[in-house]
């Protein structure tokens, strides 16, 4: 529940980041409309677009995308974190602040390999639209996602001990 709860905050801090990066000039190409646009696919069997621009907008597209990210990030990723702690044997460790922070950069793949490749836009987002900066984005957005988990496992912690 508490890893969660840190996708929840995680998710947060990812669209903050987003949100300054874009007033930078500093975009992966992806926004909420593609993002709804490519789940409401998914419900209809599509899983991989030409190119995600030229599909035909979905009602509700931003609605879409925020529920999936927050359920997706929230809820399925963060729920990740725990498991991989375990596989690799640190699930006694404290460190949740720099171990969480991590596992938010590896989340970078998610975009590289799942999301931008069913946009049409190939792997690491090499057809993303011109002026994006599809594999540096996903890392800056990526780390605070990572941190928000790591921050509320430390905080629960610390409250709980």
């Amino acid at each position: 529940m508490v890893s969660f709860i840190g996708g929840f905050i995680g998710s947060v801090l990812m669209d903050i980041t987003e949100s300054k990066m874009a007033k930078l000039g500093i975009s992966s190409g992806v926004t909420g409309k593609y993002i709804g646009r490519w789940v409401y696919g998914l419900f209809n069997g599509v899983f991989k677009h030409q190119n995600i621009a030229e599909t035909a907008p979905a009602n509700n597209e931003e609605r879409i995308a925020k529920i999936f990210h927050f359920v997706v990030g929230g809820g399925v990723v963060a729920l990740c974190y725990p498991l991989l702690l375990e596989i690799i044997g640190f699930s006694s460790s404290s460190n949740h602040l720099m171990l969480a922070t991590l596992f938010g950069l590896i989340t970078s793949v998610l975009p590289w390999f799942v999301l931008m490749p069913s946009f049409g836009w190939g792997i690491f987002g090499v057809n993303a639209p011109r002026g994006s900066r599809p594999i540096v984005s996903p890392i800056l957005s990526h780390i605070p996602y990572g941190f928000g988990i790591g921050l509320t496992l430390v905080s629960y912690y610390a409250i709980t001990a």
